[in-house]
């Protein structure tokens, strides 16, 4: 596998609806401003590649390697950002950029972000689940499903930001956005089986 390899892999990523908005309308929600970065399990080369254009590459932390300089195949890993390597990552992040914790952002959509959101929770930030993992959904704050990736804004919206559903919707629509259905719903899921008997198979 080669640098070549992952860059044409990222050019094959399917990204949600209006990720090009998204770090441009983060930069002023309502006189907030918010910077954006992305931390990857993935190798820091395709999700480059897929955010070429979206996301400067200084902003973009994944799964770093290091390349033989004669074949240019991998040779060893450098750094991987997962599970606690996020959470190295994001305390890096925080630092250098003088944020306080409880003003931290994190979106997470697999079980390698859950680490990082128990820690963003410990510290008072807001963690946000954008996908249905069972191990998410318990630990984020908020969960927003849509495919849209406009939509990780509401609870930012609401939560720090202090806007209510009208001037979230007017908000959206002052940038050209309807929000055609919002449901806020809380989701039980269960198993169910029958009891054995009390010394059954005895």
């Amino acid at each position: 596998m080669r640098k070549a390899d992952l860059v044409e892999v990222g050019k094959r990523v399917r990204l949600k609806e209006n990720i090009r908005l998204l770090p441009r309308l983060a930069e002023d929600l309502d006189g907030h401003r918010f910077a954006f970065y992305v931390l990857s399990a993935a190798p820091e080369e395709v999700v480059q590649s897929a955010l070429e254009g979206i996301v400067p590459a200084d902003r973009i932390f994944g799964t770093r390697f290091d390349y033989d300089a004669g074949t240019g195949e991998i040779r060893s890993i450098v750094r991987v950002p997962a599970g606690y390597g996020k959470v190295a990552v994001l305390d890096e992040l925080r630092e250098r950029l003088s944020v306080s914790p409880d003003r931290v952002v994190y979106v997470g959509d697999g079980s390698s972000d859950v680490h990082v959101m128990l820690h963003v929770n410990r510290l008072g930030g807001l963690t946000v689940a954008a996908s249905r993992n069972k191990y998410l959904a318990p630990i984020a704050k908020r969960t927003v499903l849509s495919d849209d990736a406009l939509s990780v804004l509401v609870p930012i919206l609401e939560e720090l930001v202090g806007l209510d559903h009208a001037g979230i919707r007017a908000l959206f629509e002052s940038h050209g956005f309807v929000l055609q259905e919002w449901d806020k719903v809380r989701t039980d899921s269960l198993t169910i089986r029958q009891a054995t008997p009390s010394g059954a198979g005895r």
